[in-house]
């Protein structure tokens, strides 16, 4: 049975007290589900304040990208083992940050090998576009971000991973993809590839989310499918009520 995973990415969201203040409201509730993994992931300037409000909780803590070399002359980029020293997650190739900032699968890859190197568990998001959705290649588009993201790596670092599949035009649009679509997807254009890859064991070890307009109204929906083990999630997550009650479904459904 694979752990559920529900984590939040803020995105660039939240001053540092408006974080704490969150991470305070949700801390309580979600270390009494201990049925689902947790994880918060504020923008940088959050994170050492989060870390030291969850201290001791069940709440995992996630940055929200990283670079891939530990140190030297790149202004502006954050070091793997600067991520590790305060979080166990981070989220990589976001589709944010391959149509804004010009990731590939090559540079996401990179920073998949550095996070793993430094301990930290990857939150790598593939998905297809609007056009590409429309033009019946998501098959095509998904597989390929998952075979670039995966390639040189090992079976058992990509058991350990997490995928997020994210349809880009779900994302922050309210047109979610339905629980049945978002499931075949995950199982044909995720599993399929990793099991062509590494078995079918490495594949159904691996844990994958949805992500794209998921709330509290269609959480349930999304957890009845098998191979649909969380969700990373936008919007929602900036209101604790919300987030607890995904997580709370996400529980009682998979419980």
């Amino acid at each position: 049975m694979r752990k559920p995973i529900v984590a939040g990415n803020w995105k660039m969201n939240k001053t540092v007290a408006e974080a704490v203040a969150l991470v305070n409201s949700l801390r309580p509730l979600l270390d009494e589900i201990p049925a689902v993994t947790s994880v918060v992931c504020p923008p940088f300037t959050a994170l050492a304040s989060v870390k030291q409000a969850l201290n001791g909780s069940r709440v995992g803590l996630g940055a929200q990208n990283l670079y891939w070399e530990e140190k030297g002359a790149f202004t502006g980029e954050v070091a793997p083992n600067m991520v590790a020293e305060l979080c166990q997650y981070v989220i990589l190739g976001h589709s944010e940050r391959r149509q804004y900032f010009d990731e590939t699968d090559a540079s996401v890859n990179r920073k998949i090998k550095a996070a793993l190197a430094h301990g930290l568990i990857p939150i790598v998001c593939v998905g297809e576009n609007l056009e590409q959705y429309e033009a019946g290649a998501t098959d095509a588009v998904v597989r390929g971000q998952v075979n670039g993201a995966l390639a040189g790596l090992s079976a058992e670092q990509v058991a350990g991973l997490v995928i997020a599949y994210e349809p880009i035009w779900a994302i922050g649009t309210g047109k979610a993809a339905t629980g049945a679509a978002a499931n075949q997807i995950i199982s044909i254009s995720v599993r399929g590839p990793v099991a062509d890859l590494f078995g079918e064991t490495v594949a159904q070890a691996l844990r994958v989310q949805y992500g794209g307009s998921t709330n509290a109204k269609n959480m349930a929906e999304y957890m009845q499918q098998p191979d649909i083990d969380g969700a990373l999630v936008g919007g929602a997550s900036l209101k604790a009520e919300d987030f607890i009650e995904m997580i709370r479904i996400t529980a009682n459904v998979r419980g």
